[in-house]
């Protein structure tokens, strides 16, 4: 030991002793290219998931002006005929919809749903409804809420 350590306690000894030292900070930046790359990639694939959420939310809002409006419609065959008649209108081209009446207008509606409730079931009162008083009929609602959400518009570009 060295003379000028003689006498001290063991607390003074420890008082005496230098401080680790602190390391330097952790960067937050990756290290490697390659975390860089993978954190581009990452958020390139959330940008065009993102984007394509956005594109179908606004493909579809049709859709959902025409399930407030079929809502309000109630059970009336007439309204419920109009709002069919509007959302066929804003999914489908003009020339497609515009003179579509009775039995056509049906098979249309069955026909780009898959199904026949339009031309053999409830929706049949659709094709007068708009032209004279009908009394409203089980389900036909129910149809044309499902007509509105499965219906199948044509892709745009597609020919």
């Amino acid at each position: 030991m060295t003379p000028d350590l003689d006498g001290l306690t063991l607390v003074q000894l420890l008082d005496r002793l230098e401080p680790v030292p602190e390391p330097p900070p952790v960067p937050m930046i990756p290290q490697t290219v390659g975390w860089v790359w993978l954190g581009i990639a990452v958020l390139a694939v959330v940008a065009l998931w993102l984007r394509r959420m956005l594109r179908h939310r606004q493909a579809s809002a049709y859709r959902r002006a025409a399930l407030r409006a079929l809502q309000a419609a109630g059970e009336d065959p007439a309204a419920i005929a109009a709002v069919l008649r509007r959302t066929a209108l804003m999914a489908f081209p003009r020339s497609q919809i515009a003179g579509l009446t009775g039995a056509n207008w049906l098979a249309f509606l069955d026909r780009t749903m898959s199904g026949n409730g339009f031309s053999q079931g409830p929706g049949q009162v659709l094709a007068q409804a708009p032209y004279r008083d009908c009394d409203p009929q089980p389900g036909l609602s129910n149809l044309a809420k499902d007509w509105i959400m499965r219906h199948r518009a044509p892709q745009p570009g597609a020919a």
